[in-house]
């Protein structure tokens, strides 16, 4: 027997100890204490998209889309396991002062593995980008780091929103997305199939809109057919919050909360995150469910309490509360935020000699904000750092620091009193009394996120279009004019339209939610301390208006696999302070018919200076009417290469990648031969335009 056999036969015996209705009392996320046999209060929801969230103090690390952009396997899994050090450590001390509240438990609902598939959907930023390899991938690493491999379940982990999902928020309880077999398969099942089969993921949330016609968290196809009867899954399924009352009050597929809560059940939907499995006991005493319904969803969630040794003494009850934002978390946040910043553009003006500028502007609405630190799903830090406070502190005793905010986020004033574009004048003499400006714009939580209400600039969480609001459209126009070397830093979660600054700004970077002291390390890769290496792991576009409509989820059309057009920055594409290149490749062993085709990677960096640099290796067949048709990400490496050397890299590619996925959803392999192209972007022309380099390419013959 193994361990989670051991833990499902105790769960089992437990639950057989309770009545009907004690059972149906503990599948709501508040699961109250029975006394009589000593099971104290449970609640389940708790949140670790990127460090402990809404608990107190924690590392806050930065945020998903930016450790996407590291594009570095295993920094995700230390960043995991870190995340589950402190939420034991915090645990602990909840549990000895009697504290079983919300936010206090060990069940962790993340990582967020949903498609990043339109640029304007508010909660992409939670997500690891818009192509499936790499967010199965990061996902992966990110359940084992938070889980752990020991016999106790560090934390429970949990890949949401199942399935098909990236908005619209403001449609969100009453959509129905309808999608093909070929897309379903191909792009938006792929990551969450990794996280159940390879990671070993302990839960599974529903998502709050139905998929051909069927709600997510009641879906037989869903959460039976394909969750449970083809991947095997093993695990707990808990509903997006009050998800369950959208049956009968959005999607209309029920008419009243009892027929909501027995469609969820009956679908295998265990835990509900929110109060219609209150209706639970009328739906039994109806005849809609049956006790063995009942029965086998407390089992599951009490295997999962037991999976987490939440009965017995566990090796995770002594680590103490001193590491909760340790020092060595701190520095990890901080390696993660320097490796995720992505340089989109350079005219050599970076990295910055403090010792060429007596006068630096900082300018900008994110300069100086803590919460465009943090994106959303987050702790509270004890210190933060913004980009104006990294600076300073790096030029202290060397150079003059001018700061100006220059506009809001996206209102017109600052003062309410005064006119619009009030801080403007101000903006401009900072520029005009500087050496070099440095102009810090973007977005925050309030104008991409989730479901939000109240802005008047940017609808319910999603944006409206690309550009920047127009105040920093403004600003940014405002301060290039003024004819100083410029470069713009960008904090914000998406894909946004660049254009102007891609023309008119001599460098521009993208460093995303960086993290409670992300400014610190986005001022160490401005001067030089530290490398640029982040890669886009979403396409920038240009606001031309060529967009798929955006409730649309067929993949025409949409991400870097099936783009016709020219984006602004590709996904993969992001440069470095020097250059690294592919000199040779060589496949060793068969190329068909193995688990993996081994290639040997030769590499040279000719510049003066280490560099980080992400491998990239792209797939597609030469000829096959199913594969998309722009080649396909099937591997990628963080590495560092050092000045004026070589070095080789013995990487192995899945075989499972030399597949495509026909108009039935079926994986087949096409009988042709496959181009590989190995470099450090993608083989598209646009990428070679801001590069200079193609990928080396080679053919594989079937």
């Amino acid at each position: 027997m193994n361990r989670n056999e051991n833990r499902r036969k105790r769960a089992e015996e437990l639950v057989a100890r309770m009545t009907v209705e004690e059972r149906i009392d503990q599948l709501t996320y508040q699961a109250p204490p029975i006394e009589r046999l000593s099971i104290p209060a449970y609640n389940y929801w708790n949140e670790a998209l990127h460090g402990v969230a809404r608990a107190g103090t924690a590392t806050v690390f930065p945020q998903s889309i930016a450790l996407a952009a590291t594009f570095d396997q295993e920094l995700i899994q230390t960043i995991g396991d870190a995340i589950a050090t402190e939420a034991r450590a915090k645990f602990n001390e909840a549990r000895r002062h009697g504290d079983r509240d919300i936010y206090k438990g060990l069940t962790f609902w993340s990582p967020n593995v949903n498609i990043f598939r339109d640029p304007r959907w508010g909660r992409g930023h939670e997500t690891y980008g818009e192509d499936p390899f790499l967010s199965a991938r990061l996902g992966v690493r990110f359940i084992k780091g938070l889980q752990g491999e020991g016999e106790i379940m560090k934390v429970s982990a949990c890949a949401k929103h199942f399935a098909v999902h990236s908005g619209p928020e403001e449609l969100r309880h009453e959509f129905d997305v309808v999608v093909s077999e070929k897309d379903l398969r191909e792009t938006y099942l792929p990551a969450f199939e990794a996280c159940v089969k390879e990671g070993q993921v302990d839960a599974v949330m529903g998502a709050y809109n139905r998929v051909n016609g069927e709600p997510c968290c009641g879906s037989p196809r869903l959460l039976q057919k394909i969750l449970r009867e083809e991947w095997g899954f093993e695990g707990h399924v808990v509903s997006d919050c009050w998800a369950i009352r959208d049956f009968h009050e959005k999607h209309r597929v029920t008419k009243t909360p009892v027929e909501s809560a027995a469609l969820a059940i009956r679908s295998g939907c265990d835990l509900n995150c929110g109060n219609t499995y209150l209706h639970l006991k009328s739906a039994w005493m109806q005849g809609l469910v049956t006790d063995e319904q009942i029965t086998e969803s407390a089992i599951r969630l009490f295997t999962t309490r037991f999976k987490l040794g939440l009965f017995e003494k566990t090796e995770y009850d002594d680590i103490p509360y001193e590491k909760v934002e340790c020092d060595e978390h701190i520095a990890l946040s901080l390696r993660a935020a320097a490796e995720a910043v992505v340089l989109l553009r350079n005219n050599g003006i970076l990295p910055l000699d403090a010792k060429m500028c007596s006068t630096v502007g900082v300018i900008g609405p994110n300069a100086n904000s803590r919460r465009a630190l943090i994106g959303n799903y987050y702790g509270t830090s004890s210190r933060y750092i913004t980009p104006l406070e990294g600076i300073q502190d790096i030029l202290a005793q060397k150079a003059r620091v001018l700061y100006s905010i220059g506009c809001e986020l996206s209102a017109d004033r600052t003062e309410p009193l005064a006119n619009a574009n009030d801080r403007i004048s101000e903006a401009l003499a900072v520029a005009e009394h500087s050496d070099v400006v440095i102009l810090f714009l973007g977005l925050d939580e309030t104008l991409e996120g989730e479901e939000l209400l109240d802005d008047a600039n940017y609808g319910s969480g999603d944006k409206k279009d690309l550009l920047l609001p127009a105040v920093q459209r403004k600003l940014l126009e405002s301060v290039v004019s003024v004819g100083k070397p410029v470069i713009l830093c960008l904090l914000s979660g998406s894909s946004i339209d660049l254009d102007f600054a891609d023309r008119n700004c001599d460098a521009v970077l993208q460093a995303w939610y960086p993290g409670a002291r992300g400014g610190k390390a986005v001022a160490d890769i401005l001067f030089g301390t530290q490398s640029p290496g982040g890669k886009l792991p979403v396409t920038f576009y240009r606001n031309d208006g060529r967009l798929p409509a955006f409730e649309d989820y067929a993949m025409e059309g949409r991400t870097y696999r099936y783009l016709s057009g020219t984006p602004l920055y590709p996904f993969g594409y992001g440069l470095t302070y020097g250059q690294v290149d592919v000199v040779d490749v060589r496949v060793g062993g068969p190329s068909f018919g193995k688990d993996t085709l081994p290639l040997s990677v030769s590499v040279r960096n000719d510049c003066g200076r280490e560099v980080d640099e992400v491998l990239q290796v792209y797939a597609k067949p030469i000829d096959s009417p199913h594969a998309p048709p722009n080649p396909v990400l099937c591997f990628f490496r963080r590495m560092k290469v050092a000045s004026m050397s070589e070095a080789t890299l013995d990487i192995e590619i899945p075989s499972d990648v030399f597949t495509v996925t026909n108009d039935s959803g079926v994986r087949e392999c096409p009988n042709s031969e496959w181009r590989l192209f190995v470099g450090f972007s993608q083989p598209d022309e646009r990428s070679f335009e801001l590069t200079g380099r193609r990928p080396f390419e080679i053919t594989l013959k079937k």
